[in-house]
């Protein structure tokens, strides 16, 4: 390691521009900057620790820490946090790590379109002050209990509504709901921990990340394969196909968390289909739904979080699965994008 060099680097002006620039830094251009001067060393060492204490960069309103116990020198897994689905997008960087209070944008919600009951009008939304009125259930008059597009029964309040965020028919809308923790294991690299009881059918979190047009997600498809073939390299992307009753896909969704995403990017197969189940879920008002993960039976404190990727391997050379499952099968699911 070299010793950074003593700097006079006092000046509070000065000190305080570090603390707006280097929490912006890649990890190798934080190191690169540490050594300069001792000054900097610090102030690169506690932008560290705080990404460190919080993987979400405060989005979520539950810190989730990185552990790693000493297994190699990856401290914490660098990426761009976004707490919901987002459209592909540009954004290279974003501050993480700092003591100073940067304003940050709302979460993000995907536009309104117009839905047409049976009667052929537009509706936007439901008009109820309080969905779950003074009980704890949901009001029965509510407009969002009922069918949604694909003729399921029940979605979710959406941005149309003139109830607001804290309204009970919201549940999943409000990003991470336990306590979660992210911890290093020396051969599936990160992995996602319960950090505390989660009862069977509780909602965790949505699975989140860049939003893609089918050829974008295999273009990208193909350069994660370019890039699996020189090293290790694990990508996030997911393809989900919702299917109508007579089994032809009728809605496909391609969302990248490989470079922008949330922590559901840290969650590993298991062949024997893990400990939690996925479903979409639906806001009234709004086209596409989302990937929700729930508790698939009771999940301990410290329980790895895991689910299955699929049943399809078209790949003999896929990588290798540590699920350590009774019905593991060796290699990690994998299927044409």
């Amino acid at each position: 390691m070299v010793e950074p060099k003593e700097c006079n680097f006092n000046d509070p002006l000065l000190l305080q521009c570090a603390d707006l620039i280097l929490p912006y830094l890649t990890p190798p251009e934080l190191a690169n900057i540490s050594i300069t001067c001792k000054s900097l060393f610090n102030i690169s060492t506690s932008i560290t620790l705080l990404r460190i204490s919080d993987a979400s960069r405060t989005f979520e309103n539950l810190p989730i820490p990185f552990l790693n116990p000493t297994l190699d020198h990856h401290p914490y897994s660098y990426f761009l946090y976004t707490p919901s689905l987002t459209l592909a997008s540009n954004l290279q960087r974003q501050f993480w790590g700092g003591t100073s209070v940067i304003s940050r944008p709302s979460r993000p919600v995907l536009e309104p379109v117009s839905v047409v009951d049976e009667f052929g009008r537009k509706v936007w939304g439901c008009v109820c002050e309080d969905c779950g009125g003074s009980g704890s259930g949901l009001g029965s008059e509510c407009g969002c209990l009922g069918l949604d597009g694909l003729g399921e029964l029940g979605s979710e309040c959406g941005p149309g509504c003139l109830c607001g965020p804290e309204c009970v028919n919201r549940f999943t809308q409000n990003g991470v709901a336990v306590r979660l923790k992210i911890v290093r294991d020396r051969r599936k690299g990160w992995c996602l921990y319960a950090d505390q009881f989660i009862r069977k059918g509780q909602f965790l979190f949505e699975y989140a990340g860049e939003l893609l047009t089918t050829k974008e997600a295999q273009r990208r498809h193909q350069h994660y394969d370019e890039l699996r073939s020189h090293g290790c390299f694990s990508s996030a992307l997911l393809v989900v196909r919702e299917h109508l009753p007579s089994g032809k896909a009728c809605l496909r969704l391609n969302i990248d968390a490989t470079r922008i995403g949330n922590v559901a990017r840290f969650v590993n197969h298991s062949c024997d289909g893990g400990n939690l189940s996925t479903k979409l879920v639906r806001s009234s008002g709004v086209l596409l739904p989302r990937l929700c993960f729930y508790a698939l039976k009771d999940i301990q404190e410290d329980e790895e979080l895991t689910f299955s990727y699929g049943e399809i391997r078209k790949r003999a050379d896929g990588l290798p699965c540590f699920c350590n499952s009774s019905s593991c099968f060796g290699i990690l699911p994998s299927e044409d994008t």
